[in-house]
């Protein structure tokens, strides 16, 4: 099986300064283990001139293939052409600063050849602050409590997987892909690996809060209606929160009339029956806004340039 090609796919987001490293890592790993492979890097709209290095390994590598995105899609939207893109019988996702260390590839492949077809890393440490990893737990196991499908723990996008399972991903395109997800969706043998996660080789991660909690969310619409049940809960809740204040208010007026302006309660219904519909409103747009992206089929990502001659 070793000699068959594996895919090493690699979205690449201003990261010029450690791509050399990576290559190298991966090369002499890989040939240690005498394994024929492939690199596959995505450039995904950087401004650090991370394609010319891109271009530059592939002239001194015939291993590196580049493609460089028109402009920045994002780290799912990178990974989604990489993996299109590949060749390989047996295909690995790997991000490009060298926190998943490169090292224990040929230990996931060999999951692959006893009769796994999903190898997937499972963060055992974290090398960052504790409120990052807080807010990484709390992701994992919240999506996995209100998730339809059972999404490992602590597993991100770091995983080595057959063709057969690449190519079931590829049939399901979506707009605003969560691949960890879809992973877990297609089903397959699938087997978790444990590994301690290390510190970035240098600068700062490209995901900003911003796009975590972006991700968070497509990840919770993808695979979960709970947030549309939430919204009709909470109007139930409202109404009867409502019918029941109404009830008290008489039954108290019919034992001791009072005369009460209103004016406070007025605005108290009134800003929380608001907050209700906006909440509900707001969830619901989420979903159309994921289903209309969807049905304009557009793709998901425009490549501008490869360093490969056979492409276009």
């Amino acid at each position: 099986m070793r000699s068959q090609l594996h895919s090493i796919v690699v979205p690449v987001y201003q990261s010029r300064g450690s791509l050399e490293t990576l290559v190298e890592r991966v090369s002499k790993i890989m040939k240690e283990a005498n394994i024929c492979f492939e690199m596959v890097l995505v450039d995904d709209g950087s401004q650090d001139d991370s394609f010319g290095e891109i271009k530059r390994l592939a002239s001194l590598h015939a291993f590196v293939r580049g493609f460089r995105l028109s402009r920045n899609f994002g780290h799912q939207a990178a990974l989604a052409i990489g993996l299109r893109e590949s060749r390989g019988s047996f295909v690995a996702i790997i991000d490009d600063d060298l926190q998943d260390p490169p090292e224990i590839l040929p230990g996931f492949f060999q999951a692959l050849y006893d009769g796994a077809e999903v190898a997937y890393g499972v963060r055992r440490g974290r090398k960052e602050g504790i409120l990052k990893r807080f807010l990484y737990a709390a992701f994992y196991r919240v999506l996995n409590f209100l998730s339809t499908v059972s999404i490992p723990l602590d597993a991100g996008d770091f995983c080595v997987m057959k063709r057969c399972v690449v190519d079931a991903l590829l049939q399901l395109p979506d707009a605003n892909p969560f691949l960890r997800g879809i992973r877990s969706w297609v089903g397959f043998k699938q087997v978790g690996i444990e590994y301690e996660r290390s510190a970035r080789l240098e600068g700062s991660s490209g995901y900003t809060l911003r796009k975590y909690f972006g991700l968070a969310i497509t990840g919770l619409l993808m695979f979960s209606y709970i947030p549309l049940h939430f919204a009709t809960y909470l109007g139930i809740f409202a109404v009867l929160a409502s019918v029941l204040y109404t009830i008290a208010i008489i039954t108290w007026w019919l034992f001791k009339p009072f005369y009460v302006p209103g004016y406070l309660s007025l605005v108290v219904i009134i800003t929380f029956l608001g907050g209700v519909q906006l909440i509900s409103i707001g969830i619901i747009g989420e979903y159309v806004a994921r289903s209309n992206d969807n049905a304009r089929k557009w793709p998901i990502a425009i490549v501008a340039e490869t360093t490969s001659r056979d492409q276009s």
